[in-house]
């Protein structure tokens, strides 16, 4: 059988790469950060093999997901939900319709800032444009991929040296070092002990059910993180507090555990990672910190495996004790380990690899 050909997202901006971080780590609805986590392993360079192997999940559900996206942007992520046939509506009011939702309606002299179906109806009616119901109006809408979102804000980096930066890590993640190896380390939670969505095959109208209630005294835990892009294997502890004294031990473990060469360890600007004593540990040791630009936590390779644990390993669940949460995390770090595979081509066909690429600072 001749083997697929390999599909890729498209470029993605750094804009809009923090957004698809920040959809792994707070999506609430399982399809949309399933979905998420495919894009977000694709815009890094995975391939789709890479993906199934990680996520468990068929070939061309991860290639649907790459294309639609490309296709439909962040729309692509969201499920999608059927509407009834609608109304006959010429092609000239639809187009009206479609105009005027996009309309702010203090620019029409209206007191409100936003429309509400019962509103865009009224409105439409009342400048004899076109007489439609609210469910029709919602339909019309849908079908032309106009929704009613909330209002973002963003952040780009205003790092000066974002793109010096960027291209050290990058050609770190191209051309490891002959004297050593290339390490991403970050920080995942906070891990809270409270009931998770999640997802799960069940019986139609039955699903799994977990208490929307709940006390906990146990404070939180935090996860200290390494990924080994050479073997593709992670090293963590996990710790009440994630002070500079915390990640100089999990600096310790991590030299202990990969004794020969120099270590370059890609962090971010966390101010823990930045503290005197980390950097004469790091002098004594061999160790560089390669620091990522501001806002741009998207450049660090682990963050897809931390969307990955998040969805299998948390999500779903409801852990009454942080021993408990803790068994849970370790069996799906031990499982992975077991499967994982050497890190190469981040981000291969991303705009960022354009040589006169420059992030936006200014916005």
């Amino acid at each position: 059988m001749a083997r697929h050909p390999e599909v890729f997202i498209r470029a993605l901006s750094a804009a809009e790469g923090q957004k698809l971080v920040g959809i792994t780590r707070t999506a609430k609805d399982p399809i949309k950060l399933r979905r998420a986590i495919v894009v977000l392993m694709s815009a890094q360079g995975q391939a789709v093999a890479d993906i199934v192997s990680l996520l468990r999940c068929d070939d061309g559900y991860a290639r649907d997901v790459i294309h639609a996206f490309n296709d439909q942007g962040f729309a692509a992520l969201d499920p999608k939900w059927s509407g009834g046939r609608p109304p006959a509506v010429n092609e000239t009011a639809r187009q009206k319709v479609i105009a005027m939702a996009k309309v702010d309606p203090r620019g029409l002299g209206l007191p409100f800032s936003c429309w509400s179906l019962t509103k865009l109806a009224a409105h439409l009616a009342r400048e004899k444009i076109t007489r439609v119901g609210k469910d029709t109006l919602g339909r019309i809408l849908r079908a032309e991929k106009v929704t009613f979102q909330t209002t973002t804000t963003w952040k780009a980096s205003t790092d000066p040296a974002f793109v010096t930066k960027m291209h050290r890590i990058l050609d770190l993640y191209d051309h490891r070092p002959a004297d050593g190896r290339v390490i991403c380390v970050d920080e995942f939670g906070p891990l809270n002990l409270l009931p998770r969505k999640g997802k799960a095959w069940r019986p139609a109208g039955h699903p799994a059910r977990l208490p929307a209630t709940y006390t906990r005294t146990g404070g939180v835990r935090h996860m200290l993180t390494a990924l080994d892009l050479a073997t593709g294997k992670m090293i963590y502890r996990i710790r009440a507090r994630k002070r500079h004294s915390e990640f100089c031990d999990l600096l310790t473990v991590i030299r202990k555990h990969y004794r020969d060469g120099r270590l370059y360890l890609i962090v971010d600007n966390f101010s823990p990672h930045l503290h005197a004593d980390v950097a004469t540990w790091c002098d004594h040791n061999d160790v560089e910190l390669v620091f990522l630009p501001t806002n741009a936590s998207w450049l660090n390779w682990i963050e897809a495996e931390f969307a990955a644990l998040r969805y299998f390993a948390l999500n779903g669940t409801d852990h009454h004790s942080h021993e408990e949460q803790g068994t849970a995390i370790k069996t799906y770090m031990m499982w992975r380990n077991a499967h994982a595979q050497p890190k190469r081509g981040f981000a291969i066909k991303s705009k960022i690899r354009s040589p006169d690429y420059q992030a936006n600072l200014s916005r």
